[in-house]
């Protein structure tokens, strides 16, 4: 099946609007949780029946990307009109730790809303920042297409980029949602083992575990292990093409722990992924060690490359063996790249053997994900969710595909 000829709308599904959660449940593993078996028997269960469905085979891998506060609203001065800035990723410094760290400004790729009402000059605010007030500037360096580059400077150098944006920004909450951010979001919108800042949405799959959740796992000799995607705004992008083959996927910074290749690399684990954006990372990471393996680089991998007539089919150990030189040539124990991959169907899985997903958006390339794993068969799956009314989306129940 060759992927770009989907027609998107064979992907459509009819989504009454009171089945989209606006807030999540109290006890986050409390949800439903529809489960695929293997064979394809559905089974209708509780999150927290999570750890006697998997068993001491399985390495169970989550994204440990962190929500930052990347909607920040100005009023321009003089005029008064509110002046959006959404923080999609790092410019100047590029790579996310130095840029949170930097104490002497910083440029960001950023969403412009009002955008006509900012033609020239700069926008500030003053904020609080640890008993301090800071007064932070934003200017615009360049346009092109839908972002802009935007530098921002504020007068305090013993203040980071981090802790600015923690004080002057809101947790962008997902736009299906249709509501505005709430103080609960701040918390609930992030997941509990999320501590490496980049993202501007959630790995939304993730919010359902909790603390004693892990334990049961790790106790039912579950391994748990992490990655870091930075989500970007184009995860709530539908596909508006009417072939997939039209649809252009953004681009989303990974990050990888030589440790977790080495393991990929023994396969002796069931690898099951927490969320599509694992689902994408550790995929991904199989088709960069074929690229590293042909041409001796690393960089994007880009979006059809699975697809293509070029690739050289590598075994799991050997495209893991081939990121495991790249890192020993590089002196380095992380893998740091990004990735435009879409998986859908005609693709082949590689390393993921199962994954916890949500319920997602009709006509998404989330949808096609799910669909490649399941041979087609995310239609029955989903007519049941709504039959049965399950909570869709963002905040709302989980499926375990096997």
């Amino acid at each position: 099946m060759d992927p770009k000829t989907l027609t998107i709308d064979d992907y459509n599904y009819a989504l009454p609007d009171e089945l989209i959660a606006r807030h999540p449940l109290e006890q986050r593993d409390s949800c439903r949780l529809l489960v695929r078996h293997g064979d394809g028997a559905l089974e209708e269960r509780v999150f927290s029946d999570l750890p006697s469905l998997l068993g001491p085979d399985v390495m169970l891998v989550a994204n440990n990307t962190r929500v930052i506060n990347a909607r920040l609203r100005f009023a321009k001065e003089g005029t008064g009109a509110r002046i959006e800035i959404f923080c999609l990723e790092p410019a100047e410094p590029a790579d996310y730790e130095r840029s949170f760290a930097s104490t002497d400004g910083c440029s960001w790729v950023c969403f412009v809303g009002n955008s006509k009402r900012w033609k020239a000059g700069a926008l500030s605010m003053r904020l609080e920042v640890g008993g301090k007030v800071v007064v932070l500037s934003a200017t615009r360096q360049s346009k092109e297409g839908n972002a802009s580059v935007v530098r921002f400077d504020w007068d305090d150098r013993s203040v980071t980029f981090s802790r600015i944006i923690e004080a002057a920004g809101e947790i962008p909450i997902p736009p299906y949602l249709n509501r505005d951010t709430e103080a609960s979001d701040l918390s609930d919108y992030q997941t509990v083992y999320s501590h490496i800042e980049g993202s501007v949405a959630a790995p939304t799959a993730g919010l359902h575990f909790t603390p004693g959740l892990f334990e049961r796992l790790r106790q039912g000799g579950v391994e748990c292990r992490e990655l870091t995607l930075h989500v970007g705004a184009g995860t709530f992008a539908p596909v508006k093409s009417e072939t997939v083959g039209e649809h252009e996927m953004h681009s989303e910074f990974i990050s990888v722990s030589r440790a977790l290749i080495e393991e990929l690399a023994r396969g002796d684990k069931r690898v099951v992924a927490v969320g599509t954006t694992s689902v994408r990372t550790l995929e991904s990471l199989y088709h960069l060690g074929c690229v590293y393996a042909t041409t001796g680089e690393v960089g994007e991998l880009e979006q059809w490359y699975p697809y293509s007539a070029g690739h050289p089919d590598l075994s799991v150990g050997e495209s893991m063996s081939a990121l495991l030189r790249h890192l020993d040539a590089t002196g380095t124990d992380r893998l740091m790249a990004s990735t435009r991959i879409i998986i859908a169907p005609g693709y082949r899985y590689r390393i993921v053997k199962g994954m916890v997903t949500n319920f997602h958006q009709p006509k998404s390339t989330l949808l096609l994900l799910v669909s490649a794993f399941t041979g087609g068969d995310w239609r029955r799956m989903y007519d049941h969710a709504v039959a049965a009314r399950y909570r869709f989306l963002s905040y709302g129940d989980a499926q375990l595909l096997l």
